[in-house]
C-alpha cells in the first residue's frame, strides 16, 4: 500500500460552525495549499503582506505533503485575496475574535491508498466495516514527533530535570531526518566542537543556531537563557511531542489491561510500537468510548488506581515523575491541560475502490470521512492496513 503519491491523494479540509461573515478588527480567510506546511504558508503570508507574526492566528498545523483547507485570522488584515505559488487565501469577511482551536468541529478527509492488490483492498474495507462500529486508538501519530532526532530522546525530557545544556544541544545538534543539507552541516559542527562558542561563530553562516552560539560567547555556560532564545513556539513544539508520547503509552497499556492479546496487533510508529485492536466486546466498546485520559504533567492531580500507577511506570522510563514534569525556565513554557478521548469513531464514512491509473494492475481504494478535532486519519489507516 502506498500513500500520498500524489498531493492530491491527501485532503484535509477543517470543519467549523464558526459564522465567517461579521464584524470585527479579526479578517478571516480560508488558506488553501499544497505541498507547503502550515507555517512555511503563514511565513509566505507575513512576507508577502508585511505582517507581524502575532497578528495571525489560526486551528491547527496541516500536513505538508497534502491539499489541506483551513482558516486564517489576521488583526487588522487586508481585506482581499492573495494567490501564491502553492497556496490560495481567500478573504471571507471580519470577525470580533481570532481564530483558534477550539473552533474547530473536526476534520473531512479523502484519501487515496495506492498500489494495492485485491486482497488487499477486501481486508481494509472489512477493517473499515469494523472501525466504524468499534472505533480506532486515538493516538497522537508521527507528525507529532518531528522534533525527535536520531538520539531518540526528547528534549523536554532533560529540560524538565534541569539540564539545559543537554536540552539546548539536543535542540540545535541532533540530527532530524527532516534536516535539509545546511542543518545537517550546521549540526555536525556544532556536534563536533560543542563548547568552542568563539570558533563556531567565526566558521558558522547567520541564522538561528549562530544566534545561540553568538550568545554563548559572552555567557558560555548559561545555557538556560540560551534555550530560553529559542522561538516560543518550537519549545512549545518540544513540550507537545514529550506529552504526545506520554500520553500515547498511557493509552497503549490501557489498551493491553483492557483488551485480550489475541485483539490486538502492534504497529510501529511515533517513537515506539503501539497496539491497536481488531474487534471488542460490548463492555470493552463501551468502556473505551467512556474513556478519556488527561494530558499528564505535574499540574495534573490524581487519586490512587490504575492510571495513577501507569503514569508513574511510564514517566519512569524517562527517570521522571508526574511532579517533575514540568520546565521551571522559562516562565512562558508548560505542558497543555485537558483531556483526550481515548478512541474516535469516524463519521460520514465512505470508499470505493478502482483501478490504480499510477500503478498497472494494482488497486486503488478512496476514502472519505469526518474525524474530531486533534484526532489523525494516518492513525486510521495503521489501522486498516494494520502497517505504519
Amino acid at each position: 500500500m502506498k500513500l500520498k503519491c500524489l498531493p492530491e491523494d491527501f485532503r484535509v479540509t477543517e470543519l467549523t460552525d464558526r459564522p465567517t461573515h461579521g464584524r470585527g478588527s479579526f479578517a478571516i480567510y480560508r488558506l488553501t495549499k499544497q505541498s507547503l506546511g502550515t507555517p512555511e504558508a503563514i511565513d509566505a503570508i507575513l512576507r508577502r503582506w508585511n505582517l507581524a507574526r502575532q497578528q495571525v492566528s489560526y486551528g491547527g498545523l496541516k500536513d505538508r505533503h497534502a491539499v489541506t483547507e483551513q482558516f486564517v485570522t489576521i488583526k487588522n488584515g487586508p481585506r482581499n485575496d492573495l494567490s501564491q505559488t502553492s497556496l490560495e487565501l481567500n478573504y471571507l469577511g471580519q470577525t470580533e475574535r481570532p481564530f483558534d482551536a477550539a473552533d474547530l468541529i473536526g476534520n473531512r478527509f479523502t484519501l487515496v491508498l495506492r498500489s494495492m492488490s485485491d486482497a488487499e483492498v477486501a481486508s481494509a474495507e472489512q477493517a473499515l466495516s469494523d472501525v466504524a462500529v468499534n472505533g480506532a486508538p486515538n493516538y497522537f501519530d508521527d507528525q507529532r514527533f518531528g522534533s525527535l532526532g536520531q538520539s531518540g530522546e526528547f528534549i523536554a525530557v532533560p529540560w524538565c530535570r534541569g539540564d539545559y545544556e543537554r536540552a539546548l544541544r539536543l535542540a540545535i545538534a541532533d540530527p532530524n531526518e527532516h534536516d535539509r543539507p545546511d542543518d545537517r552541516k550546521e549540526k555536525q559542527l556544532l556536534r563536533d566542537r560543542w563548547g568552542d562558542w568563539l570558533g563556531l561563530k567565526t566558521d558558522m553562516p547567520r541564522g538561528s543556531r549562530r544566534s545561540i552560539v553568538t550568545f554563548l560567547v559572552d555567557h558560555p555556560t548559561d545555557f538556560r537563557r540560551a534555550l530560553a532564545l529559542m522561538r516560543s513556539d518550537l519549545r512549545g513544539l518540544w513540550l507537545s511531542a514529550f506529552q504526545s508520547a506520554v500520553w500515547n503509552r498511557l493509552l497503549a497499556e490501557s489498551l493491553r489491561d483492557l483488551c485480550r492479546p489475541e485483539q490486538l496487533f502492534d504497529v510501529a510508529f511515533g517513537e515506539r510500537p503501539s497496539p491497536f485492536f481488531r474487534s471488542l466486546d460490548e463492555s470493552q466498546r463501551g468502556e473505551l468510548l467512556d474513556l478519556r485520559l488527561p494530558l499528564p504533567s505535574a499540574r495534573l492531580k490524581l487519586e490512587s488506581g490504575p492510571l495513577f500507577d501507569r503514569l508513574h511506570r511510564v514517566l519512569a522510563e524517562f527517570g521522571l515523575e508526574p511532579r517533575t514534569m514540568r520546565v521551571k525556565f522559562p516562565r512562558d513554557a508548560f505542558f497543555s491541560k485537558g483531556q483526550r478521548a481515548a478512541i474516535y469513531v469516524p463519521a460520514n464514512v465512505q470508499h470505493q475502490s478502482d483501478r490504480d491509473e499510477l500503478y498497472e494492475g494494482r488497486r486503488k481504494l478512496t476514502l472519505s470521512f469526518d474525524l474530531p478535532r486533534g484526532s489523525y486519519a494516518t492513525i486510521l489507516i495503521k489501522r486498516l492496513t494494520e502497517v505504519a
